[in-house]
This record gives C-alpha cells, structure tokens and sequence, in this order.
C-alpha cells in the first residue's frame, strides 16, 4: 500500500479556482449525487495577519448560536471579545466575513438558527477520516490548511463499518490510492454534506482535519444548521 504521508495532495477541481465568490454556486451542494461542495474565494491577507498575531491569544476559540438576523459584526464582536491589534482592518474583514456567511448559509438552509464555532486548533481535530452525523455543515480554514476529504473513487466505504487496529490500518484499508485525497484551498468555502441529510443515510463526504506544523495553529469556523 502506498504511504499517504509522502504523496502530495491532488488540487480541486478546476471550477474551485480561485476568483470572485459567486453566492449562487452554495447551491450545487443540493445536486443528489453530490457529498461536497468547494467553492475558493479570494485570500483576504487582512484575515491572515491579524490572526497571525492574536490566535494565541484565543484559547480553543468560540461557540454562540444565534439568529441569523442578529449576527451582526457588532454582535459577534461582543459575543466572541476578539482579541484587538493597533490596526483593526483584518479583525473587521473577520468579523464582516462570519456574518455574511452566517447570513448566507442560513438563506440556503433556511434555518432558525445558526450554531457558530470559531476553533483554533494546533494539531489535527479529527485525524482520522470520518463521516459527519449532521445534514449540511459549512467550514471555512481562515488560518492554516484546509480540510481534506477522500474522492469517492479512491474511497472502500466497507472499511467505515470494520474495525481496524489502529488509524494507519483503518486508513490503509479505507484509500485505494493516496491521489484520491484533496485538500479545500485557503479561505475557500466547504460545505459538507453528512449522513443525517433526508436520503443521504447510506452515504457523507468522508473528511478529516489536516496535520498542522509543529507549533502552528489553525483557525477554523464551523457552522451548523439549527431548525
């Protein structure tokens, strides 16, 4: 079996490429053949500073729920207490980003309630590749590598319901050829459709965390529907 630590990942497929984010193209996760959907927008270096000097600085990170409606900047910013720099352009452009998201991702679900969480990571969340128990849940890597998941056609999903040694046994059995791994481009958009989706019960992207650098961190928003 071919290692998986030493192959490079396979990039996303070319409609990913980064250009102006179209809002429309959130609607291709409803197509019924379809586990993931990866939509790359524009790098916001702004984002990238700021949490370069304050992530430290943010413990394990921030969960609220909220209306759609209330999650304003001004909102999120006094309920998470950022941390604060001499220049506050990339805490703005953070802050600005979650909320249109939040607004975005409620429109196409159209949900209650929004479960928001901004996670700082220094290592791997979920190694392991899995399959999410929720319907539709949006992630966004604003910091640090993006989220990896395995191409259907490189994927035995009869290794998901067996049970292995360890992690390196299960993921030998689990990935027919390393190439099949990919990997979500910095800031991009991920929606990630679950086996708790109506009729996706026999299926879900398979996914994990990415390894991070040692001492590196990675900052990470999650958001999930709430009816």
């Amino acid at each position: 079996m071919l290692s998986t630590a030493t192959m490079p990942l396979k990039p996303v497929d070319t409609h990913c490429r980064p250009r102006d984010f179209n809002a429309m193209d959130l609607l291709r996760i409803f197509e019924p053949d379809r586990q993931i959907n990866v939509i790359a927008r524009p790098v916001q270096a702004a984002v990238i500073s700021y949490l370069q000097q304050v992530c430290g600085r943010m413990g394990a990170g921030y969960r609220l729920t909220l209306r759609p409606e209330l999650a304003t900047p001004a909102r999120l910013d006094s309920e998470m207490r950022l941390p604060d720099v001499p220049d506050a352009t990339g805490k703005h452009a953070l802050l600005a980003d979650i909320s249109a998201l939040v607004s975005l991702y409620a429109d196409l679900l159209d949900c209650r309630k929004v479960g928001i969480r901004l996670e700082v990571l220094t290592g791997a969340m979920c190694p392991k590749f899995h399959i999410d128990r929720t319907g539709i849940r949006l992630l966004c890597t604003y910091l640090g590598p993006g989220t990896e998941w395995l191409d259907e056609g490189f994927c035995n999903r009869a290794a998901l319901t067996t049970s292995y040694a360890d992690i390196d046994a299960f993921h030998q059995a689990l990935i027919l050829h390393p190439q099949g791994i990919r990997q979500a481009p910095a800031q991009s958009l991920v929606l990630l459709k679950g086996s708790l989706w109506q009729g996706n019960q026999q299926a879900g992207i398979v996914h994990r965390s990415p390894q991070t650098a040692s001492a590196a961190s990675r900052v990470l928003l999650a958001l999930d529907a709430i009816w």
